[in-house]
């Protein structure tokens, strides 16, 4: 469910490069690795009818973003039970943008999640009502460069497909406050059980690198309803990954699911 915006939030928390609070009991575990952070500015108004119902754009400085990142999903696992090896580790790229609700809880909306495993992709789309689709994938490394392809193959657009090309570089000590707001995100936020639900995530802080872009052909950005992004992206940044834990979807009180 998607709708314009009609109500104001209050002050954005805070963005904290730590996550604010623990998952002891997580709902999934997964690995999240090599991962390539590309952004592009976007003028809140562009993105504000794709968010979900009870959410607003969040903003650095005037502006919102889109994300597309691509990173190797590494062996996802339900509740405290061991991670799967095959079905639960896959290419993946997504498509974000920066959200914000009414309780001041900052997060993403994803508008599309390219996955190469087709019963992940069905468990993604049936179970969280996410935007997950079957697609052709590989991530390759050869010397110091690494290469993020993707081919969508259902449900569609048939054939919308992603390119990325970068060289990461050095480490980065203190991330700016734009690449803290990029990369520090504690949850998404989702249609769930009828209305919009937030899904935190736990996990250390970010080890991140920048990168230097060889190149990036796509038309992931386009196929999710948005503007094609004009010129390079104003952020590029690689991160070899983090282990993580999902919580249970929070109901807009900020009720946890049962």
């Amino acid at each position: 469910m998607l709708a314009t915006v009609t109500f104001t939030p209050t002050t954005p928390e805070p963005v904290t490069p730590d996550a604010p609070a623990s998952i002891p009991d997580p709902l999934l575990t997964q690995g999240w690795l090599d991962l390539a952070f590309l952004h592009w500015a976007m003028d809140p108004s562009e993105v504000a009818g794709l968010l979900p119902a009870g959410t607003v754009p969040d903003t650095f400085d005037g502006a919102t973003y889109v994300g597309l990142v691509a990173f190797r999903m590494h062996r996802v696992g339900w509740l405290r039970l061991p991670g799967i090896p095959y079905f639960g580790t896959f290419p993946e790229t997504n498509v974000r943008l920066y959200t914000v609700d009414a309780h001041g809880r900052r997060g993403v909306a994803f508008r599309s999640l390219d996955a190469s495993r087709l019963v992940p992709v069905i468990m993604g789309r049936g179970v969280f009502r996410l935007p997950y689709v079957w697609s052709k994938m590989a991530v390759r490394a050869e010397g110091d460069t690494l290469t993020y392809s993707s081919s969508r193959r259902w449900p569609g657009p048939r054939g919308a497909r992603c390119r990325i090309t970068l060289r990461p570089g050095e480490r980065v000590e203190e991330p700016t406050a734009l690449e803290h707001f990029l990369t520090a995100r504690w949850g998404m936020h989702n249609v769930f059980f009828g209305g919009v639900a937030y899904l935190p995530n736990h996990h250390p802080r970010w080890p991140l690198h920048r990168a230097r872009l060889v190149s990036c052909e796509e038309d992931l950005v386009a196929a999710a309803g948005l503007p094609a992004p004009a010129g390079d992206p104003v952020s590029v940044l690689y991160s070899p990954g983090v282990p993580v834990r999902l919580g249970r979807p929070a109901r807009p009180a900020g009720i946890p699911t049962p």
